[in-house]
């Protein structure tokens, strides 16, 4: 067509149109060139990537102590043999695959929307799932645990060299014979005999189920660990196979035995505890058990050795039934030195259940008092019975019933009264109480419910009550072991830890520690309660050898003169501690002798043992100077009344002593041993009021 011919107004739509057809076609260009040589670029790297012949042998890792030279312990696998594919049921296979990959036979090894959410993961410093059964089995068999980008593109490139030379039926037996199910099984046969005393062939689809659910955290979901997790996995699995019609019906929940002596020893608790922290870190159990890690821990070889030695000495003879676990951290930075948690691993772990922490908790509200101006050498009511509105109506009692109308909190603390530090908790607030709880170290929340507040079936569920005070609520003792550190380290609140750092076989370091820290409350707040804690040492004769600054706590078992659980919560400057002694499930605890397990028993002769032994080979150091902090109150946290009153209360003479039921009918040995614990000591001018009887510590 001629152009020129044209109307001079149709032109420039031509000119348009011709712009616009280079302006695509050379973006055409632009995107295609990339994406040919992206893809081109690609298949030379995956070209140029060798896969090995065999997958590499399971290396057993090794745990430090914090020397970084005495061996804690070994961890690896165990059990291993290979099985056929054919001799694992269909039932089992599709569990894994529901578990794991469930498009595994209709890709080429890689998922292009895993690959994506992992890059964007990698790029962000984070962690993401979502492999392929290829790429698992190709990490596991020939590549590290590394989070980088460098091996996951290692990672996509060999899985989809497999996928060329085996049948997707080779990978997967591959698979199964090389993951990791937890309790030192590496692969199918040994997971079946570890959970079920079973061989494959044998698994029903429900046990199938409970080692496809294993595998993703092989340490969580074994029912021995976390239970409720565990068959909540389960549950995620069997549902994920009837969505792909794999199943018709949901089976119950199979018996799973418990895991074999062979990791018995309380240091196996430990490694439970390392391992779990390791998880959170991005090194998996797979990894550990199999990888020949070097992890350097936490702990000091004297001092869990003191802890081992300590425990099993102070139950030996006492009822079999008993349960003891003991909790030591440096206050300095949080790490654990000592950890005892039951006689072995996969079981329980009682260092971490809970248990009403009793009068170990009026170390708390104390902190509360003085953080809010309130000397300790106020005065308040503990006489006994008294009425508080957060009793609803049920009188409180002293233990013994013992009396103090004018007492100091100090004095309190000794003859561990419940009255005062009720009535101080009613005047800040029981959410102020456990709001400071929650800073110095206690967990907000227990088995994913919220902690330190009324259950269900409670008077007030969802909220703390001013029973707070005496110790109502369950803490873990791992946790009280964090308070008491929080008062140890000047009140800086660290976050426990295990583990120091976790090196590659080959020298790459996989992970260190770096320390945490929090003011929860003032260097001045926790020198007082050093100082008050500190006379209680002295009054249950309980002397580690060195300053030392503890309380004991008995929780009574229901409405009857017998106890359900005793503790012994103290520090020293460069060692917290705290010890539990109960049972699995709640009831009477009495000792060899028949008689009633208190806080100033075998709790309290075990922490000062324990404590004594743990730091023989160093030298004592002093507590906290104690500045008194505060204001010095009448009674109650009310006013002065007159300024008599006043000069009275701030000369520290407290108007009365501690009388049993109002009488001063007591042994003189008792009176002059409480006498003597409660003077002042040296260095500070606060006073205490001499008691007329020795209680039995509550």
């Amino acid at each position: 067509m001629d152009l020129s011919s044209e109307p001079e107004s149709s032109r420039p739509r031509h000119r348009r149109k011709r712009r616009w057809r280079r302006v695509l076609t050379w973006t055409a260009v632009g995107v295609l060139v990339p994406v040919v040589a992206g893809v081109t670029t690609a298949a030379i790297y995956v070209n140029s990537v060798d896969l090995p012949g065999d997958p590499v042998q399971p290396q057993a890792s090794t745990l430090y102590y914090s020397d970084a030279k005495t061996i804690l312990a070994r961890v690896g696998t165990e059990d291993h043999s290979d099985v056929a594919l054919s001799s694992v049921p269909q039932g089992v296979r599709h569990a894994v695959l529901a578990a794991e990959d469930r498009d595994f036979y209709h890709h080429p090894g890689v998922s292009v929307w895993g690959i994506l959410r992992a890059v964007v993961a990698d790029l962000r410093g984070a962690q993401q799932g979502a492999s392929t059964i290829t790429q698992q089995y190709v990490r596991n068999a020939f590549l590290t645990q590394d989070v980088s980008l460098d091996r996951k593109t290692k990672e996509i490139a060999l899985a989809l060299k497999l996928e060329h030379k085996f049948t997707k039926d080779q990978i997967l037996e591959r698979y199964l014979n090389t993951i990791y199910y937890g309790r030192g099984a590496s692969g199918i046969a040994a997971a079946a005999h570890a959970y079920f005393g079973l061989t494959p062939d044998q698994l029903t689809d429900a046990q199938g189920a409970v080692l496809a659910a294993a595998i993703k955290d092989p340490y969580r979901y074994d029912p021995a660990n976390d239970a409720a997790a565990a068959e909540g996995r389960w549950t995620w699995v069997v549902n994920a196979e009837r969505d792909a019609g794999w199943l018709t019906a949901a089976p119950a929940y199979p018996k799973v035995q418990p895991p074999s002596a062979a990791a018995a020893g309380p240091n196996g608790v430990v490694v439970d505890r390392v391992e779990s922290e390791l998880a959170g870190h991005g090194i998996s159990s797979q990894a550990l058990h199999t990888q020949g890690l070097s992890v350097v821990t936490t702990l000091d070889a004297a001092a869990q050795q003191a802890a081992l030695a300590q425990v099993a000495s102070h139950l030996s003879g006492q009822p079999k039934d008993l349960r003891a676990a003991l909790v030591g951290l440096d206050p300095g930075t949080g790490a654990v030195r000592a950890y005892y948690g039951g006689k072995q691993s996969g079981y329980f772990d009682d260092a971490l259940a809970i248990h009403p922490a009793a009068s170990t908790f009026k170390a708390i509200v104390l902190a509360a008092v003085l953080d809010r101006g309130i000397s300790a050498w106020s005065i308040w009511n503990g006489s006994s019975p008294q009425n508080f509105p957060g009793r609803l109506g049920v009188p409180l009692k002293n233990h013994d019933n013992l009396q103090c109308p004018k007492c100091t909190l100090a004095t309190a603390m000794v003859q561990s009264l419940n009255t005062p530090f009720y009535a101080a908790t009613e005047l800040l607030g029981a959410d102020t109480v456990r709001t400071l709880a929650y800073n110095l170290g206690i967990s907000t929340r227990y088995d994913n419910k919220p902690s330190l507040v009324d259950a269900k079936g409670d008077p007030s569920p969802g909220k703390t009550r001013s029973d707070i005070a005496i110790g109502r609520y369950s803490v873990s003792p791992a946790d009280l072991a964090s308070v008491y550190a929080t008062f140890a380290g000047g009140g800086i609140q660290h976050d426990r830890y295990f583990v120091l750092s976790a090196t590659a076989a080959n020298g790459k370091q996989l992970w260190e520690a770096s320390k945490t820290r929090r003011y929860a409350i003032s260097t001045a707040v926790a020198a007082t309660i050093a100082e008050v804690l500190h006379k209680v040492v002295q009054a249950d004769d309980v002397d580690p050898g060195r300053p030392a600054a503890a309380k004991t706590g008995t929780q009574q078992w229901g409405d009857t003169k017998d106890n359900q659980d005793a503790w012994m919560a103290g520090f020293t400057p460069d060692l917290a501690t705290s010890v539990w002694i109960g049972k699995a499930k709640p009831g009477p605890i009495k000792d060899k002798n028949g008689k009633p397990i208190e806080g100033e028993t075998i709790p309290a002769k075990l922490w000062s043992d324990f404590t004594r032994a743990a730091l023989a080979a160093r030298p004592a150091l002093p507590l906290l100077a104690a500045p008194e902090v505060g204001l010095r109150l009448p009674l109650n946290g009310k006013p002065f009344a007159n300024s008599t009153e006043q000069a009275a209360t701030s000369a520290g003479k407290a108007p009365d002593s501690v009388t049993r039921d109002g009488t001063a009918a007591a042994a003189a040995a008792d009176i002059a041993k409480k006498k003597a614990a409660t003077k002042p000591s040296a260095t500070s001018s606060v006073p205490v009021t001499t008691p007329a009887a020795k209680p039995a510590a509550r």
